[in-house]
């Protein structure tokens, strides 16, 4: 058992970001040569004033028209794909693992804000699977992988929890939130996980279209 738990805390690690960069790297290596062999026109209109003032727009909450719309759904998800960075980066367990590996260290969460921010990211998980189920026009283009999507996302954050609280299972539950966040890295390249990478690029580029092209808002 420890050699195993050295194995995911130690080669794992860097074998997991080693897939999730080179991975990366060569899906966007992809998107760019398709890019340049059929959609080269692209080139001619992208601008990075709109291209930037674009993606600030859609950082500030409430601001674009459309998320107005249906604001608890918004709202949810926006603190969500905040909080899904936010924990892991900010973890104290977290800090002091790469602080073993490097000289370095920044701000943590408080325990007890740690907790809370973790259990609104699993009431949020719970909250899109129940919408999925709900609401008919999300129901009628949700698939069953999307529901193991949401499970792969929870994993990561249910098992830290109960680690971290030592309620059962002490050691299966740290072993269990070590593999399923090396998981979810080694995915990302490979699954519509991918969206995280690629949606600083697609807002961009509409903001691109319509700021440069068209002389209009995209929000």
């Amino acid at each position: 058992m420890h050699v195993f738990y050295d194995f995911i805390t130690g080669p794992l690690v860097w074998i997991s970001f080693a897939v999730f960069i080179l991975g990366t790297l060569i899906r966007l290596a992809s998107y760019a040569k398709l890019l340049n062999e059929k959609e080269r026109f692209i080139y001619t209109y992208i601008s990075l004033p709109h291209f930037l003032r674009s993606i600030g727009a859609w950082l500030i909450p409430y601001y674009p028209k459309s998320t107005r719309i249906h604001p608890v759904f918004y709202g949810i998800s926006y603190l969500f794909h905040l909080m899904i960075f936010l924990v892991p980066l900010l973890l104290l367990s977290h800090i002091v693992l790469i602080e073993e590996s490097f000289p370095v260290s920044w701000i943590t969460l408080k325990d007890p804000i740690a907790d809370i921010l973790t259990i609104l990211v699993i009431a949020a998980l719970i909250f899109f699977a129940v919408r999925r189920l709900m609401v008919p026009e999300v129901k009628f283009l949700t698939k069953f992988s999307d529901f193991i999507f949401l499970l792969l996302v929870a994993l990561p954050f249910v098992t830290g929890f109960i680690a971290y609280h030592q309620w059962f299972a002490y050691r299966f539950m740290v072993i269990a939130h070590i593999l399923t966040g090396e998981l979810i890295l080694i995915l990302i390249p490979f699954t519509r996980f991918f969206h995280m990478v690629l949606a600083p690029f697609t807002r961009g580029y509409t903001g691109s279209e319509f700021g440069y092209v068209r002389h209009a808002k995209d929000w």
